[in-house]
């Protein structure tokens, strides 16, 4: 097998995979708060206690994923776009 050709079946994989993620789960952990939904800090003794709510993911310690948003906009799109026209005499 050769070098392209084997290039090319991993990255087909790896797409393959990250659609079926995307599909199966299109939440993800937000990567600020790591999925709490606010962050962590300590007071002056050294505990942790609990901080302000994560902007980015308003509190909820989810964010969509990047495949499953870009299928989202696509299916969009696509329904905007085809809209089926209504028979002459119908309205």
């Amino acid at each position: 097998m050769t070098p392209a050709l084997l290039a090319i079946t991993l990255l087909l994989g790896v797409t393959l995979c990250y659609v079926a993620v995307c599909a199966a789960s299109p939440f993800g952990n937000c990567r600020t708060c790591r999925g709490m939904g606010h962050a962590l800090k300590t007071d002056r003794k050294g505990r942790l206690k609990r901080g302000k709510d994560c902007r980015r993911c308003r509190a909820t310690g989810k964010r969509i994923r990047v495949g499953r948003w870009l299928y989202n906009r696509w299916a969009r799109i696509y329904r905007a776009g085809t809209d089926t026209p209504r028979p002459e005499g119908s309205r």
